[in-house]
């Protein structure tokens, strides 16, 4: 089966030979299944998964909230530093690991994935303020390894010490395909044509920002996941990660 959404498929639970405090940093464009991946990744090695992107849209949710326009981005920067922004582990039926997100103790996990937030969530992620502040939590989050973070910078500017780089990639066409399911999931109503226009659009403002652009880091290894399962592709993470880990040999 190839990677599609959210879905998680079942894996085979035994846990792999690395160390416990390796940074593992997972990148890519929207749709590529990077959270999915991630998640999975860090229930095999028994680690704590950081979702950053999630972190992003807790702070468009506070936006849309207070009504602010993208054209306001010091108003945005001094709601978000105010604002409480939590990511709390959890667990679904099937001991899969997630993270619940809430803002100010409200659990947003749901509303975080809305369309509406999805259009606005990169424009904001290039207030630098914004960026500074989310980065800053997130770099102390994983100062002593043993975690999991996936979005658009982690290998280039959030962890660029991490001992695993990923870049996780897919045609804008597979992305959208999967993006859609996501929408339909949610009970939204939108072409397939709009969401792959979106996706490339998202592409085009990601790689082209000022700052903190999406691109692949130097040493990292890009897997792309048209045609990968996800255990596939979770298990040749895992065997990258024993690669860089000083309890295994290969």
């Amino acid at each position: 089966m190839a990677l599609e959404g959210t879905v998680l498929t079942t894996m085979t639970e035994e846990q792999p030979d690395v160390s416990s405090t390796l940074k593992i940093a997972i990148d890519g464009p929207a749709g590529a299944g990077k959270s999915t991946v991630a998640k999975l990744v860090a229930k095999r090695l028994g680690y704590l998964y950081l979702d950053t992107g999630a972190m992003y849209r807790a702070a468009t949710v506070l936006a849309l909230r207070k009504g602010l326009s993208m054209e306001e981005p010091e108003i945005i920067a001094e709601a978000v530093a105010k604002a409480k922004i939590d990511l709390v582990p959890s667990a679904s039926s099937d001991g899969v690991p997630f993270l619940k997100v809430f803002l100010n103790d409200e659990d947003i996990t749901s509303e975080i994935r809305g369309r509406e937030v999805s259009l606005l969530v990169s424009p904001l992620s290039t207030i630098g303020s914004v960026r500074d502040s989310l980065v800053e939590q997130q770099r102390r989050l994983a100062t002593n390894g043993g975690v999991v973070l996936d979005g658009r910078d982690i290998g280039t500017v959030v962890l660029p010490d991490a001992e695993v780089k990923i870049f996780l990639t897919a045609s804008a066409a597979i992305r959208a395909k999967r993006r859609l399911k996501e929408f339909e999931l949610q009970g939204e109503e939108v072409s397939f044509n709009s969401v792959l226009t979106e996706i490339t659009e998202r592409d085009h403002r990601d790689m082209t920002r000022e700052i903190a652009p999406l691109r692949k880091a130097t040493n990292a290894e890009e897997v792309n996941t048209d045609v990968m399962s996800i255990p596939e592709v979770v298990d040749a993470i895992l065997l990258l990660c024993k690669k860089h880990s000083g309890s295994f040999s290969i």
